[in-house]
């Protein structure tokens, strides 16, 4: 067991609560309230849980007051469940579970949330505009709800917010400050979307490794899209009317900046659909999408694309001769019947498939026709034995732009040496009947394994294998090995691709073939 933490003591290894609780890492400190915010491991029920420690002298009757405040909301707090909120489990405070030595005036004890500390999200680049929205939105509709409660979150310090592996931003550390109000949680979803936006923290009392909002000469806050040019006008206005109060149309409660969400996700997606209109009579083709800047990368896409083409292009010159030599009369009828349902021969080692075309490389039949590609109803990280590997960026793998992608953590060793794999998690409103799926990727020597599932966290010795395939080409059509219905398909990554010390993989677009 470890050391008992001592006042101003607390240190990973140290117990605090009598003893029950190992405090394991750190994750950040709230200034305002003392709190200071840890991964810690209940001792008694072995389990990892979440430590919100009010830090102060039980001596000072101030300080005291205010800690037992925040204890008495937390309490209040416990009966509310949703899956945005970390579920509370205990409340500690002096002479109740807190001896007087520690230094401490509280703590209160939740589950604790897998994923991605929220500064750690932020700290490389921004959020892409339509991933922030669908963050802020999971997050606003816990708050939503407990606004409806008469329940005050205190999500306004981005050090209490983690993202969880399926793209979910989550209150993991509970603990709202004694004078936090239900407009104080619709500031801080506010400036949660600056920040994913910009990098930057809006509200007074962030924590130092975040650089603050900067200001107009007038002290309003500068639009994202001053400091984001690809942020949407819509979205970057939205940001700033729900932190700022005054005459500027703010938005001040939960509901009112959901229906915004709503809107503004609905004008993104316009934006999108209008980034793909045919091409001007000149021959040019606009777009507000930044090229990319890798050369080789867009060569290989080139190159599929072309021998997609070339494919489609033999085909129906094919089925054109066929046409010429049914319609003939050149008097020669003794020959068999012609079968235009009859496709060309296909080269050994894998040619078009029954839709599109493209590399083969599976076992299955490759004469299975298919129908159209079926659009999951949500994509996300499949990584039962870690956590990362970009939870935020998983629906950029179905988005229909290869350009934008998904990216494994990197790794120093191959897999399975750190873990077995990781992949993604396809989940279908109904069920689908597979028959191949589609891999665009720049990532040459991967592996993978195409496993359905019965729940989408079912354990991966509880999936099964339905086809294989390496993804050698920028196209890679795997084929199962017979049909399959489920509504939880997984992408299984099980070799990387790269050479030492660098291993990782990146999909472009991930398209999910049923049968016809």
């Amino acid at each position: 067991m470890g050391t008992r933490a001592q006042r101003g003591a607390l240190a990973p290894g140290g117990v605090v609560g009598d003893g029950r609780y190992r405090l394991l890492a750190q994750f950040g400190i709230d200034e305002r309230a003392g709190a200071h915010l840890w991964r810690a491991r209940d001792g008694q029920l072995r389990r990892d849980v979440a430590l919100t420690m009010l830090v102060g002298d039980p001596a000072d009757p101030e300080a005291a007051l205010l800690g037992r405040r925040t204890l008495e909301r937390a309490a209040h707090a416990a009966t509310f469940e949703h899956p945005g909120v970390a579920r509370v489990l205990d409340v500690l405070s002096l002479g109740s579970g807190i001896s007087s030595s520690e230094g401490l005036l509280g703590i209160i004890v939740a589950e604790w949330t897998k994923g991605t500390d929220l500064i750690d999200l932020v700290a490389e680049r921004p959020v892409e505009p339509g991933a922030a929205v669908r963050m802020v939105r999971a997050l606003a509709e816990s708050v939503d709800q407990a606004h409806q409660s008469g329940l005050v979150l205190g999500i306004d310090h981005p050090q209490r917010l983690r993202l969880t592996p399926d793209g979910r931003l989550r209150l993991a550390f509970p603990g709202p400050l004694p004078d936090a109000t239900l407009r104080d949680d619709v500031k801080a979803l506010g400036s949660v979307l600056y920040l994913l936006l910009t990098g930057r923290w809006a509200l007074p009392g962030g924590p130092p490794a975040l650089p603050p909002a900067p200001k107009s000469p007038t002290g309003r806050i500068v639009p994202a899209k001053s400091l984001q040019p690809r942020v949407p006008p819509e979205l970057s206005a939205l940001s700033v009317r729900t932190i700022e109060d005054g005459d500027h149309g703010g938005i001040r409660t939960s509901a009112a900046i959901l229906r915004a969400l709503d809107h503004a996700a609905e004008a993104a997606e316009r934006a999108k659909q209008a980034q793909a209109e045919p091409a001007e009579p000149d021959g040019s083709v606009w777009t507000t999408k930044k090229p990319s800047k890798d050369k080789a990368r867009r060569r290989k896409l080139a190159l599929g694309v072309t021998a997609l083409v070339c494919a489609a292009v033999a085909v129906l010159a094919w089925l054109g001769m066929m046409a010429i030599n049914f319609f003939q009369d050149d008097g020669d009828t003794s020959g068999p019947p012609v079968n235009l349902a009859d496709p060309p021969a296909q080269q050994q080692g894998g040619g078009q498939d029954g839709d599109n075309g493209g590399q083969n490389g599976g076992n299955g039949n490759q004469q299975t026709q298919t129908g159209k590609p079926v659009q999951p109803s949500e994509i996300t990280v499949y990584n039962p034995e870690g956590e990362g590997d970009s939870p935020a960026d998983a629906p950029k793998a179905t988005d229909g732009d290869p350009a934008t992608v998904w990216r494994t953590d990197l790794y120093k060793q191959q897999l399975p040496a750190l873990k077995r794999g990781v992949g993604l998690l396809a989940t279908f409103d109904q069920p689908i009947d597979l028959s191949k799926v589609r891999v665009v990727a720049d990532s040459p020597g991967t592996e993978v394994e195409i496993r359905t599932a019965d729940s989408p966290d079912a354990p991966l010795d509880a999936t099964q294998v339905v086809g294989q395939g390496k993804l050698d080409d920028v196209n890679t059509t795997i084929s199962l090995d017979q049909p399959v219905d489920s509504t939880h398909v997984i992408v299984w990554v099980k070799t990387l691709s790269g050479q030492e010390p660098d291993f990782n993989s990146e999909f472009g677009e991930v398209k999910f073939l049923p049968s016809a």
